[in-house]
């Protein structure tokens, strides 16, 4: 019995906490999604300089670099 009358204590002291996660959580989603969007762009524009950096090494060490990989592409 004990124990259901501090379960019923908890759930009226968190539902209200509940219940703001609730709506506060895809409020939150949306204002950060902006910087999960920046975060994608600045990681595709490193991956461009990466690749425009290494590309005269990957055309110094030719076709048979990438034979011995054992990759197509």
């Amino acid at each position: 019995m004990l124990t259901f009358l501090v379960w019923l204590a908890l759930l009226l002291v968190c539902w209200p906490l509940a219940l703001a996660a609730l709506i506060l959580y895809p409020l939150v989603w949306i204002l950060l999604l902006p910087f999960r969007i920046l975060g994608v762009a600045v990681n595709g524009v490193l991956a461009l300089l990466g690749a425009i950096l290494l590309f005269p090494a990957r055309l110094l060490r030719g076709p048979s670099a990438l034979r011995s990989r054992g990759t197509a592409s």
